[in-house]
């Protein structure tokens, strides 16, 4: 909304239009609009009295043109009111004359400039509620010099007090002139101890997408207002004049207040790299939608790869056009809503395309949007000769949005990362940080678990009612695919699996335990093996044989009779063979060619070709890990999950015993996972150069790894946390509860000892992640996204169940069945009691 003053427009002073301009709607006179010369993007409310009233038509006319409102006396207003829309029109009306007013009449306007002899907060009080949902702007008849106390004054009755610009300046307040900056900030109030306001900054060239979230003061408002430029107010380093050391500048386009007045949103030109300091367009992500598109075709206008398709449209007028031609042709053939959405995509990419060839952009068309809007005048709106079809055709509705099975979540695109950017984290220091804020280091990223629910629901639900219908390309036996894999890499598998078989054999209790609880009474808890086990082993963007051990093994060493993999195929349709050969080892009965929620659904309904099974183990992506929880809590599938599964994470704690090359590469060994993993270091008393030998490191490492494309995103998502003891390292790790938790301190066996959460210990220099991950023995599916709280990881007792057993004598039952029997009656549950008690009758015959 605008700020509590409206300027009438008196002089003709560019400077104070300029600023004013930038602040809000500017009333201008209709018997000197011409005579202005405004900044482009300017609005302007016409102020029209009685003595220089021109006809309705004129008036239309000037809103065609772009006028924003037009303040017209009743007769006028009256005349205007069934072709202009009511909020392009304001009522002018002298404060004697609101009785005349009728009901009906007031809700034809959106607002009323109210002339008045004096400022009397009252009277405008009650005007405004006789206008309710209404503008009420106020023209005080008498030249009174307006000041902050009676523009603050008229605001708390939600009015604003229109001031002549020759009552108005850019310098310093005076007894005849108030400043600009003082008449804006009149009305606005912080409700924050240190006086700040919250600022919104949004791109005006984009749709004002929101480029981050900043402070301001009354001295950066201040420098803002006249400047016209980007200047806030940094919480620890004073005034930021935006851009002033990396050219990032902006140019304000419009200040706005909110709807309470208390927190402000500048709409910007942005130059340069973009608004974060990690030179990226907004601090809460990557543009989307046009403006993604737009800078995309931007940044290849200016440096396009020669021979590339975008090249040759820039180049090629001809091409161009045609395909325009082409897509609008295709777009008007489309029948179903998603090609629709298809065809105008096509459309839309190649009419941008022409536009930033033509140096137009996404905000000069919706300026022209916006003009058209408001034109009240309508054309008949036909189509030229050329377009005309001699059988006129009817556009059918489009059917229904259907209920379908939505589509896999496609392949993330690329995110545009200036390679020369240091691989660096987000770094913290927890003697610096309120408690609120050390609690938000402990989120990961949120995963709306209730969407994709939503999405996965149709998937499970057409392959229960479906079967092998909804599969394809399934694998009933894994030996019908031959074993191409390297010698050494069926050495390493080989190996891998002696040490995880030896670390799993080791959990199986095969005897049972044995209480004898009270004489005559012995209570047994025994295992067996779930006799029917799932196993997910993930493709995606990378083969995971060492998923396929973790899971089997435990699997073959618990017993199970039946143990079926699911795996996705690879683009060629076929099996990885290092997860075949896995498959063999253990005695899999069966591998599912598939992946996704379809998967699962299959595994925990079966189908006339793929088994039942009791249980489902493994990790995977969001789709896998809705899948899981959606079926384990449906009754008809009777099936159970070993845990929820998130991204990737390891947290390490260093102190000045770390090797920070050990540091660095044991972050990074999880960040390449995905671009969604998190890493977190902790940092206990280490000097800055010792920190920024690590960040070296990481970026250094980092660059020469062949996934390091992940991890130019993943790492930027990143935290590095500064402690000052081991205990507050510590404490930390365990409220975060980490997937892997390695420990580069003096002692680190000892401190283990003070670990509550977390999914697998590394403990030592020379104890990396990765050995976990493939071949010490130690299981490597683990609890994620703080579940090491209250899960354990995949271990030998995942795939057992325990039975309990108990067997009284006679003696026993003598002494515990009249307790047994008490209790029952206590319960009301006689029957309970009656079984007991009918034993005891017998043995007393």
């Amino acid at each position: 909304m605008s700020p509590g003053f409206l300027p009438l427009l008196r002089v003709e002073d560019k400077e104070i239009v300029s600023t004013l301009s930038r602040l809000g709607p500017l009333l201008v006179p209709f018997q000197d609009h011409s005579n202005y010369q405004f900044p482009a993007l300017s609005e302007i409310y016409l102020f029209v009295d009685n003595e220089t009233a021109p006809d309705p038509d004129h008036i239309i006319s000037l809103l065609d043109s772009g006028i924003q409102k037009v303040v017209v006396p009743v007769s006028l207003a009256k005349q205007l009111a069934p072709t202009v829309p009511k909020h392009r029109l304001l009522l002018l009306l002298d404060v004697a004359n609101v009785s005349a007013v009728t009901e009906t009449f007031k809700d034809s306007v959106s607002g009323v400039l109210l002339k008045t002899p004096t400022l009397d907060p009252e009277l405008i009080s009650s005007v405004s509620k006789f206008f309710s949902k209404s503008s009420i702007f106020v023209l005080p008849a008498s030249q009174c010099q307006p000041s902050r106390s009676s523009i603050r004054e008229i605001s708390n009755v939600g009015a604003a007090l229109v001031i002549a610009t020759d009552q108005l300046s850019t310098s310093a307040s005076t007894d005849q002139r108030l400043h600009v900056v003082d008449a804006f900030l009149a009305s606005i109030t912080s409700d924050r101890a240190d006086g700040l306001f919250p600022t919104v900054v949004s791109s005006y060239t984009q749709g004002d997408t929101v480029l981050g979230l900043v402070y301001s003061s009354t001295d950066s408002i201040k420098e803002s207002i006249l400047t016209g430029k980007g200047v806030y107010q940094s919480r620890k380093h004073g005034l930021w004049r935006k851009g002033e050391t990396s050219g990032a500048v902006q140019e304000v386009v419009k200040i706005r207040l909110d709807c309470d007045s208390d927190a402000l949103q500048f709409s910007v030109i942005q130059h340069g790299e973009g608004f974060c300091h990690l030179n990226r367009s907004s601090c809460f992500g990557e543009l989307a939608g046009l403006a993604a598109l737009e800078k995309t075709l931007q940044a290849r206008f200016e440096s396009a790869p020669e021979g590339s398709y975008t090249s040759r449209l820039f180049n090629d007028s001809a091409l161009l056009r045609s395909k325009i031609m082409e897509e609008a042709d295709e777009l008007c053939q489309a029948t179903s809503r998603e090609e629709v959405a298809f065809e105008a995509a096509d459309l839309i990419y190649f009419a941008l395309t022409r536009c930033v060839a033509g140096g137009v952009s996404v905000a000069d068309i919706e300026r022209s949007l916006d003009a058209k809007a408001k034109k009240i005048t309508r054309r008949k709106g036909d189509a030229k000769p050329q377009w005309v079809s001699a059988t006129p055709e009817v556009i059918k509705p489009l059917p229904p949005k259907p209920q379908s099975i939505p589509a896999p979540p496609p392949l993330p695109q690329e995110v545009e990362i200036d390679p020369f950017d240091p691989i660096r984290m987000r770094t913290y220091d927890l003697s610096q940080i309120s408690l609120s804020q050390r609690a938000d280091l402990l989120r990961r990223p949120v995963l709306r678990s209730s969407e994709m629910m939503a999405k996965v629901q149709p998937i499970v639900e057409e392959v229960r009612l479906k079967g092998d219908a909804a599969l394809l390309d399934f694998t009933a036996k894994f030996d019908k695919v031959k074993l191409q894999s390297p010698d050494e890499v069926r050495e390493a598998i080989d190996k891998a699996y002696s040490n995880i078989y030896k670390f799993h054999k080791a959990q199986a209790k095969d005897d049972a335990l044995v209480v004898e609880t009270m004489p005559g009474v012995v209570c047994s808890r025994f295992a067996r093996p779930i006799a029917r086990v799932g196993l997910y082993i993930p493709g995606g963007t990378a083969v995971l044989p060492s998923t396929a051990l973790m899971l089997g093994i435990p699997a073959q060493v618990a017993g199970c009779h039946q143990i079926v993999f699911a795996t996705p195929p690879r683009r060629d349709g076929t099996l990885s063979p290092e997860v075949v050969y896995v498959a063999h080892l253990i005695g899999a009965s069966a591998i599912l060619k598939a992946g996704g929620a379809q998967a699962i659904a299959a595994l925990a309904y079966g189908t006339e070709n793929v088994p039942k099974v009791d249980k489902i183990f493994g990790p995977g992506n969001q789709w896998v890990t809705a899948a899981k929880m959606l079926v384990q809590n449906d009754t008809d599938a009777l099936v159970s999950i070993d845990m929820p599964a998130g991204p990737s994470e390891v947290l390490v704690i260093a102190d000045e015993t770390a090797n920070p090359a050990f540091v660095a590469a044991d972050l990074l060994s999880q960040a390449e996972h995905g671009v969604d993993s998190q890493v977190v270091l902790l940092t206990v008393n280490l000097p800055q150069e010792t920190i920024a030998k690590i960040e070296e490191e990481v970026d250094s490492q980092a660059r020469a790894l062949p996934r390091a494309d992940i991890m130019r995103q993943s790492i930027p998502k990143s935290l590095l946390v500064q402690t000052r003891s081991v205990k507050e390292a510590i404490d930390f790790s365990n409220d975060y509860a980490p997937e892997h938790l390695i420990l580069h301190v003096r002692d680190a066996k000892d401190l283990a000892e003070e670990v509550q959460n977390a999914g697998s210990v590394f403990i030592g220099p020379y104890s990396p992640e990765s050995c976990g991950d493939y071949a010490s023995g130690t299981n490597h599916t683990l609890p994620t996204n703080g579940y090491a709280r209250q899960f354990s990881g995949v271990n030998t007792q995942s795939f057992q169940k325990h039975i309990t057993s108990q067997e009284l004598t006679k003696d026993g039952l003598k002494v515990l069945g009249p307790i047994v029997a008490t209790l029952a009656d206590v319960e009301g549950l006689g029957a309970h009691a009656n079984a007991v008690r009918i034993r005891l009758r017998e043995l007393q015959a």
